[in-house]
Order: C-alpha cells, then sequence, then structure tokens
C-alpha cells in the first residue's frame, strides 16, 4: 500500500517502522519539515518526507492520523480535499488532566474526524496500548498476539486496516461501526487511569472468553444480570 502519515511523533515512528518492513511505501508528514525528515531517515527504507499535504495526497490507500485530539480535526478540515474517498485511521486518544474522556456527552474523536472530513472512510484502531507496545516485533504476551479491535462503516477501508493491524504482528477484532468508537477512547481512559493512576492490570478485570456469561449455561441464566 501507500500509506501517508500525519505527524511526526512518537504513535507515526512505531506504525511506520512496522508499515516499511511490510513494504509499504509510506511518506512521513508533518508541519516541521526538518522533524519529518528526521524521522523518514530514522526509519529508513521506502520512507520520505513531506509536508501534511503532500504525505495526505501520496495516502493512496491509508493515511494514518497520528495526531493529538483536537490538532487532528483541524488538520482533517484543512485537508478535507485530499482525503476524499480514502482510509483516515485514527489512533488518537482525547483523555485530558486525571485521565478524564474530553469528549464525555458528545461525538467521538473518531466521529470529530469524520464531520471534519466527510469524503473521507475513517476508522478506529491502535489507541489502547503506548507506543512502546507497538515498537515491538511482534507484540506477542504469553504466546498470544495482541488483539487490536478496528471500528469502522467502510468494509474496504476495514480490511485495508485489518492488513496493517497484521502487519503490525497483531491479530485484528471486529469492534462495531464507528459509532462505537467513542467505546474504544472510553476504554482506553479507563485502562490508562488503572494502569497508571492505580497500578492495577487491566487485564485482570475480565474473565477468560469461556467465563464472559458464566462458568456454564445455568449459572449463565442465573447470573447474568449485568448483561440484562
Amino acid at each position: 500500500m501507500r500509506i501517508g502519515v500525519l505527524g511526526t511523533g512518537n504513535m507515526a515512528d512505531a506504525l511506520a517502522t512496522h508499515w516499511v518492513r511490510a513494504g509499504h511505501e509510506v511518506t512521513i508528514g508533518g508541519r516541521d519539515a526538518h522533524k519529518a525528515e528526521q524521522l523518514a531517515t530514522r526509519i529508513g527504507g521506502s520512507a520520505k518526507p513531506a509536508g501534511l499535504r503532500a504525505a495526505a495526497e501520496s495516502g493512496q490507500e491509508v493515511v494514518l492520523g497520528a495526531l493529538p485530539f483536537g490538532a487532528g480535526v483541524d488538520v482533517a478540515r484543512e485537508l478535507r480535499a485530499a482525503l476524499e474517498d480514502k482510509v483516515l485511521l485514527d489512533c488518537s486518544n482525547p483523555i485530558g488532566p486525571g485521565f478524564r474522556l474530553l469528549t464525555e456527552g458528545g461525538p467521538s474523536a473518531a466521529q470529530q474526524l469524520a464531520a471534519a472530513a466527510p469524503g473521507a472512510h475513517v476508522v478506529k484502531a491502535f489507541n489502547l496500548c503506548h507506543e512502546d507496545v507497538w515498537r515491538m516485533r511482534p507484540p506477542v504476551f504469553d504466546g498470544r498476539p495482541l488483539a487490536v479491535p478496528v471500528c469502522g462503516d467502510d468494509e474496504t477501508a476495514l480490511v485495508r486496516v485489518r492488513e496493517l493491524v497484521q502487519d503490525v504482528g497483531c491479530e485484528p477484532v471486529a469492534g462495531g461501526g464507528l459509532e462505537r468508537a467513542g467505546l474504544l477512547e472510553a476504554t482506553a481512559a479507563l485502562f490508562i487511569a488503572l494502569w497508571v493512576g492505580e497500578g492495577v492490570d487491566a487485564q485482570a478485570i475480565a474473565p477468560p472468553l469461556a467465563y464472559a456469561t458464566g462458568p456454564n449455561h445455568q449459572a449463565a441464566e442465573g447470573g447474568a444480570g449485568a448483561f440484562r
């Protein structure tokens, strides 16, 4: 694929590095030409630097929005013509001081991007982990590849993003339509608060899949009140 990357930060670095290794053509775009050139040089391979607009135009299949919440909307609005009919992959988290979800009561960060660039096919993914997890080759824990929920409305866009998830060494998981992207963002806020604020292993709050609705059918029938 030809992938444009909007941003020169840690997420851009981590994900673009995997995709270049997988054989994709990646253009790193930033307002600061020096930072874009530095990142493209560090990644090496097919990576090349450009401005934001040129990166968006070069991403014929996918454009990664690796920008802070808020800034991404402004950039998407500015580049809306260049993003027309393209996959716009959002990995941002709208989380503020105190691990507060900044979009609470309103549209998700991903939905705000979709509104700013209505011709793009926005997909939410890669927002649940620290950038250093995405730098792992691959992110495998206790023998299991990391699962990555993916939310979006366009099937062609979802197919492309699932391929990019696999190129990072992870397993894509269907997360539903874009209206569910806010749940992913809220999950990130909860997990970060548990991990950083409380020092709690977030994996410990969910039972294994076999016990998700109870240890057996009878117990599930009698104890599934939380799901009703």
